[in-house]
C-alpha cells in the first residue's frame, strides 16, 4: 500500500462577533467544497475549528507541498470568505494574503503541517490546533513529549523509544534550519528552543524506527505581510504508540498551562488553555490562548474519530489554572512581561510612535 500523506491546513477567513467563534456556514461551505471538488484527490476529510480559525484536517495519497491538495484547502478559504463578507464577518479572509493560488499555499497566510508515512497495524494521531497565539506555543509540549522522562516514561522504559529523537529546529529570522540529536544535545538544543519566538521546532523523527513522529506548523503571519494582520494560531500533528509516545503522554504536557505570546492584539503573554472544541471560544481580553486535541485513528487512510481529549474532566484544574494565571497577568496592564517586548511589537504601533518622536529623542548629557 502506498503511503498516506496527512494534511493540516487552517486559515482565519472570518469571525462572527469579533474573534471568538467560526460561524456555521463557513463550516458548511468548507465541508460542502472539500466534497465536490476533493472527489478524486482526498481519501478522507475532517472540518472543525479552535477559536476563530477553521481547520481543515485531511488525508491523501499525493505526498507533501502537493500543489493540488494546497489549490483544494485554498478555494475552500476562498468560497468560505465569500460567506464571511456577505455577512459582514470581521476579518473576512484576513489569513489570505493573495487574491489568488501561485502553486503552494505556505507564504500565502494559512498554516500547514503535513506528514507521509506507511500506515501502521494500528496508527493513532493526536491533532492539536492552537488559537490566539504562535509557532513557538509547540517548542515547550513537544520538548517534554520526545524529550523529557518525567514526563513520558517511554522514553526511559520502551527499548523503541531509548534511542531518542531527532529535532528539526527552524529559525524563522534567518531561514535556516538544524537538526538536533537528542538526548545528548538536549542542552544544545534549549539553548534555540526557549526562544519560541523566533525558534520553533518543526518536525520531530524516531531515531529507532528511522519515522516522522511529529511535525508542526511554523508560518507566521506579520513576517509574510510585513504587517500585523493576526496570530499565526500554529497546528501539530503527533504519531503515538508503538515506539512513539503514548496518547497519555502526549497529552500531559497540557496539563500546565505555560505561557505562550498572542493573546489581545497577538501583542501579550498569557497562558495556554486546553479545552474542547465546544468551548475554544476565546472572549475575555480576547482569549487566553486556547488549545484543541483530536484524536484519530487511521484505517486506509480514512479519519475514524475524533475523540475531543481536552473535554476531559482530568483538565479541570489546567483550565482553573488558566484563568487564575490570566487574572495574574492581566494585573499588569501594558506593562511587561504581560505585554510583549518591544522587539515582539515592530507590526504594531511601535514604528509609528518612535517616527512621531523623531527629534525629541535626543542624547544623555
Amino acid at each position: 500500500m502506498s503511503k498516506i500523506t496527512l494534511s493540516v491546513i487552517k486559515a482565519d477567513v472570518g469571525g462572527i462577533v469579533g474573534h471568538s467563534s467560526v460561524h456555521p456556514q463557513l463550516m458548511e461551505t468548507a465541508k460542502r467544497y472539500l466534497s465536490e471538488h476533493g472527489k478524486e484527490l482526498l481519501t478522507d476529510y475532517y472540518v472543525t475549528h479552535v477559536g476563530d480559525d477553521m481547520e481543515l484536517i485531511m488525508t491523501h495519497r499525493l505526498g507533501v507541498d502537493c500543489k493540488e491538495i494546497h489549490e483544494l484547502a485554498w478555494g475552500a478559504f476562498m468560497a468560505a470568505t465569500e460567506v464571511a463578507r456577505s455577512l459582514k464577518l470581521y476579518g473576512a479572509g484576513q489569513d489570505l494574503l493573495a487574491d489568488s493560488f501561485s502553486g503552494n499555499i505556505k507564504g500565502l497566510g494559512p498554516g500547514v503541517a503535513e506528514m507521509e508515512f506507511e500506515e501502521r497495524p494500528s496508527e493513532p494521531v493526536v491533532i492539536f490546533m492552537a488559537d490566539k497565539t504562535e509557532p513557538g506555543a509547540w517548542n515547550l509540549p513537544l520538548y517534554k513529549i520526545f524529550a523529557d522522562p518525567f514526563n513520558t516514561a517511554g522514553l526511559v522504559i520502551d527499548p523503541k523509544m531509548h534511542k531518542g529523537f531527532d529535532f528539526e529546529v527552524h529559525d524563522l529570522i534567518d531561514n535556516k534550519r538544524v537538526v538536533f540529536h537528542c538526548p545528548e544535545e538536549i542542552y544544545d538544543m534549549l539553548v534555540f528552543i526557549g526562544a519560541p519566538g523566533r525558534y520553533c521546532i518543526k518536525s520531530i523523527y524516531s531515531r529507532t524506527l528511522d519515522d516522522i513522529a511529529a511535525t508542526s506548523s511554523t508560518q507566521r503571519l506579520n513576517l509574510m505581510a510585513g504587517r500585523y494582520i493576526g496570530k499565526d494560531d500554529p497546528v501539530c500533528i503527533v504519531r503515538c504508540q508503538s515506539g512513539m509516545p503514548a496518547v497519555g503522554e502526549v497529552l500531559e504536557p497540557f496539563s500546565h498551562p505555560h505561557l505562550v505570546s498572542g493573546w489581545m492584539r497577538g501583542s501579550h503573554h498569557g497562558p495556554l488553555m486546553p479545552c474542547s472544541v465546544e468551548r475554544s471560544t476565546p472572549t475575555r481580553f480576547d482569549g487566553p490562548p486556547r488549545v484543541v486535541a483530536l484524536g484519530f485513528q487511521l484505517c486506509n487512510g480514512k479519519l475514524v474519530g475524533p475523540q475531543d481529549f481536552f473535554a476531559d474532566t482530568a483538565y479541570d484544574r489546567a483550565r482553573q489554572m488558566a484563568n487564575e494565571i490570566a487574572d495574574y497577568m492581566r494585573s499588569h496592564g501594558p506593562f511587561e512581561p504581560h505585554r510583549l517586548g518591544l522587539d515582539e511589537l515592530e507590526y504594531t504601533t511601535l514604528p509609528d510612535v518612535m517616527k512621531k518622536l523623531t527629534g525629541r529623542l535626543v542624547p544623555i548629557e
